[in-house]
C-alpha cells in the first residue's frame, strides 16, 4: 500500500517563498524558484504499486461501464417518450 505523506510544504519551500515575496526577483530567478519548487513537489509523489494500479484501473473501467449503461437506458427511455408524445416518424 502507498505510504501516507502529508500534503504540506516543507520549511525550506516556505522560507524560500517568504524570501521571494520580500524581495523582487528577476524573471530568471523566478523561473529558477518555480523549477526548484516543482522538483520539491515531485519528490513527494508516491507511485502506486502494480496491484494498486490494476485495482484503480478496474474500478474506473467498471464505473465507466455502469455510466454507459445508465446513459443508454436514459436515452432509450427518452426516445420511447418522444415517440409516444409525437408519434412515429413519417407517420
Amino acid at each position: 500500500m502507498a505510504r501516507k505523506v502529508l500534503d504540506e510544504p516543507s520549511e525550506e519551500i516556505v522560507a524560500n517563498a517568504k524570501k521571494a515575496r520580500e524581495t523582487k526577483r528577476g524573471p530568471f530567478a523566478r523561473m529558477s524558484l518555480f523549477v526548484k519548487q516543482v522538483i520539491a513537489e515531485l519528490k513527494k509523489v508516491v507511485t502506486p504499486t502494480r496491484k494498486e494500479l490494476l485495482s484503480y484501473t478496474g474500478v474506473v473501467l467498471v464505473f465507466v461501464v455502469i455510466m454507459m449503461a445508465l446513459v443508454s437506458l436514459l436515452d432509450w427511455v427518452f426516445a420511447l417518450t418522444v415517440t409516444y408524445v409525437f408519434g412515429t416518424p413519417g407517420g
